[in-house]
């Protein structure tokens, strides 16, 4: 045991950089079955806790991290076949800040071999660090840096940095380097889930679709219960795939009328509207869109009308008209067949 206390009071002094302020950090190594998982930590935050005030156990952390397929086929052989880490975790105190899933890696190699996994590599930051600090550091760490939280991760992160911290969209912006409306979206699809009780990672891909642009505006407009409505298609598995809501839904929702008002009452299973709504034409909404435009173009009254308009609505005339020509030719490029 006097070799391991050694090795753990040997710490070399460096410096790390957070909002332009040096931070002085010491690094060496530290026993790992005294350090702790931080739940407050964005990813463990995101896929861990269950309720809101609810904090998960060590042991809940560990289970679920241990479980992940990145820790398990990932960190673990790779550290194993590396003889430890590459990278330092990042401590204040013996939480670890950043490097809980390599934490759970280490322990679980240390089940087989404990006296070989039982000193981690450690960054310990200084107790003076606030929280805040912390989640600008783990947001260049995963964010600005190796961007390798996924987008549920991502959101969790600006929401509570933006209900918690206080920090507005354009600071936002600046801190992670995405755009503002990005930084909007993103807590808008987090927040939804939130108020919905559903913190399912899996799922967000299709909250993410369904909060996309206004394409489900007029339909919100008609049926307040909606958004509702589709969660518990999403969550029942009724809509099977992200992709699903992504290129169906719409279909419902253009044909709208009777085709919407079945799916709406039940009458109609996701499927079903999405079958009644392409015999009703609505999966060719943009083809009889440009259609209608081409026929209006080709009456015959356009032509002779042009022609007798003033001066002031002729120029106004051939500059849209040479803005919708450039339009055209963009598009044309992008679904025509190549030869």
């Amino acid at each position: 045991m006097a070799k391991v206390a050694e090795k753990e009071t040997v710490f070399q002094e460096d410096v790390i950089t957070i909002r332009k302020r040096e931070i002085t950090v010491r690094t060496g190594t530290l026993r790992q079955d005294q350090l702790r998982f931080y739940p407050e930590n964005p990813r463990i935050y995101s896929t861990v806790w269950k309720e809101e005030g609810d904090e998960p156990t060590q042991h809940e952390i560990f289970e679920a991290l241990s479980k992940s397929e990145h820790v398990r086929e990932v960190l673990v052989p790779s550290i194993r076949h590396n003889g430890g880490l590459i990278e330092p975790v990042l401590v204040k105190g013996k939480t670890v800040l950043e490097g809980n899933s390599r934490l759970a890696a280490y322990r679980i190699l240390a089940q087989a071999e404990q006296d070989k996994w039982d000193l981690i590599r450690v960054r310990i930051l200084p107790d003076s660090i606030t929280e805040s600090e912390v989640f600008s550091l783990l947001g260049e760490y995963h964010i600005v840096g190796k961007k390798d939280w996924q987008p549920y991760e991502q959101a969790g992160y600006l929401y509570r940095r933006f209900k918690k911290h206080g920090l507005n969209e354009q600071e936002l912006k600046e801190e992670v380097g995405l755009s503002a409306a990005k930084v909007r979206h993103l807590i808008r699809v987090y927040d939804f889930m939130v108020q919905h009780d559903d913190r399912n990672a899996d799922r967000w891909s299709y909250y993410d679709e369904l909060l996309k642009g206004h394409k489900y505006d007029d339909a919100r407009q008609l049926y307040p219960q909606f958004d509702e409505f589709i969660v518990g298609k999403i969550r029942s598995s009724e809509i099977q795939r992200a992709v699903d809501l992504r290129d169906q839904l719409p279909l419902i929702t253009k044909a709208g009328g009777n085709t919407l008002k079945k799916f709406m009452s039940g009458a109609y299973s996701f499927d079903d509207a999405v079958h009644d709504a392409r015999m009703r034409g609505a999966g060719d909404y943009n083809v009889r869109k440009i259609g209608d435009f081409r026929k209006w173009l080709a009456e015959e009254h356009i032509d002779s009308e042009l022609e007798n308009a003033s001066k002031n609505e002729k120029q106004t005339l051939a500059y849209e008209l040479d803005k919708i020509e450039r339009r055209i030719r963009s598009l044309m490029k992008r679904i025509k067949p190549s030869q």
